[in-house]
Formats: C-alpha cells, sequence, structure tokens
C-alpha cells in the first residue's frame, strides 16, 4: 500500500468519526454542534480524496477551496458548492458563537455527508489495483 492511499484511508476513518458524532447528535443538541460534526466530515472526506490524487493542502477548514482543487483535476465532488459554502463556517465560525445562525438542516447536512462519503470511498476504492 502506497503511502498516499494510507493517508487517505487514515482521513476517511477520522471523517466516519465524525459522520458518527453527526448522526449521534442530530436532533439531540443545536443544530450547529451537529452541522460542526457535518463539516469535519467533508473536510476529512475532501482530503481522503486529495492524499489519493497527490494534492498537496494547506491547513484550511474552507470547503469550497478544498473542492476547487479537485475539480482542477476533473475529481468533482457529487454536491454543488452552496451545500458547501454552507457547511464551512460551523468550523470555526459557528464553533464558538452560542447564537449560530442555522444555514443547512441537521438532516440536509446528513444527506450531504453521506454523498460525500460514499463518494470518497468509491474514489477510494477505484484506486485499488492501481495504487
Amino acid at each position: 500500500m502506497t503511502p498516499q492511499r494510507e493517508e487517505a484511508e487514515r482521513w476517511m476513518r477520522l471523517a466516519k468519526r465524525d459522520q458518527a458524532a453527526l448522526s449521534a447528535l442530530l436532533n439531540t443538541v443545536d443544530p450547529a454542534v451537529a452541522c460542526f460534526h457535518a463539516q469535519q466530515a467533508a473536510e476529512k472526506a475532501l482530503k481522503a480524496v486529495m492524499c489519493l490524487h497527490g494534492l498537496e493542502f494547506c491547513r484550511t477548514h474552507d470547503l469550497e477551496a478544498l473542492a476547487s482543487m479537485l475539480k482542477d483535476i476533473d475529481v468533482v465532488p457529487p454536491m454543488d458548492e452552496h451545500h458547501l459554502r454552507c457547511l464551512t463556517p460551523y468550523a470555526v465560525e459557528f464553533r464558538c458563537d452560542d447564537e449560530a445562525m442555522h444555514l443547512i438542516s441537521g438532516d440536509a447536512a446528513g444527506r450531504v455527508i453521506s454523498s460525500l462519503l460514499a463518494w470518497a470511498e468509491e474514489d477510494i476504492a477505484s484506486h485499488r489495483d492501481t495504487l
């Protein structure tokens, strides 16, 4: 197994951990808390695919910027930028705000994350024989 694949799989394990936290928190706490984990899962899934394709990334929570880097090499995430734009503020801005705006519902965030993680896992699986 290549170092890129090992790192991609590590990012996916972390993304799945955040997805599980999102699922556990839906409808039990303030949606901003659950959406923080949605943003984290999305960020880690995008970074997993980036690792697999040999893309370097800086420390950022900007989901649109990460998706744009993937699009530059014709690897396109399965959702429109609007969903990514709605999730990005939950990484920092809303995490420390006790009156966070709600840009996306917990259920919608869950659907976005399920789709994104399935896409990332499929991309990783499709590279199994080439790496």
